[in-house]
């Protein structure tokens, strides 16, 4: 099992992924990566998601994640202050061989799938700044930034300041978009 201890920033594109591809290439961004990622979201079979807040229920959810070809069993943990901001998260990662077999176990010991998420990642970079574009089916378009062990890159604070001074055409009041709690809304609004 793996242990990943990193932050990120995650804000709402005001635009579709066409014309922020157009913007980042003229500011000297390259494609740099292109891939899909499918999450399936198991809770708790006892948990009501119809009585519990969103982010409780989140909190223990575990995920079947599908990106090229690996398979993970995936567990977040985040500390979230009171406006949301995410001050630290853990990732828990586990490989497994078969996603089918993986919901059968998570089923047998209590677990029930609650939601599915569905996205194409594209990704550009230039010099060391490097921003995941998540493009949720049916949903939302997401630009993400992940901090990393060089100066300028270390905190939430300082991906902050460079993503503003990129002047892109994104949502700048919430810096903590998290993308489950917003597909998990979605979910309990339609049953």
């Amino acid at each position: 099992m793996e242990n990943i201890n990193s932050n990120e920033i995650t804000v709402k594109v005001n635009t579709n992924m066409k014309e922020i591809e157009e913007i980042l290439i003229n500011k000297g961004f390259k494609l740099s990566d292109e891939f899909t990622c499918e999450d399936n979201y198991f809770i708790p079979l006892n948990m009501n998601i119809k009585k519990e807040s969103i982010r409780d229920i989140i909190k223990k959810a575990i995920i079947i994640r599908q990106v090229r070809n690996d398979k993970v069993l995936v567990f977040k943990k985040k500390n979230i202050d009171q406006n949301g901001d995410i001050l630290k998260q853990q990732k828990f990662e586990c490989n497994i061989l078969d996603v089918n077999e993986a919901k059968r176990f998570l089923e047998a010991v209590g677990y029930k799938s609650v939601m599915d998420i569905f996205e194409k990642d594209i990704c550009y970079s230039k010099d060391c700044l490097k921003l995941a574009f998540k493009d949720i089916k049916n949903g939302d378009i997401l630009m993400e930034l992940e901090t990393q062990d060089i100066e300028g890159f270390r905190t939430t604070k300082e991906l902050k300041e460079k993503v503003l001074k990129l002047n892109l055409p994104i949502d700048t009041s919430n810096f903590f978009v998290k993308k489950a709690e917003v597909e998990l809304g979605r979910v309990i609004n339609r049953k």
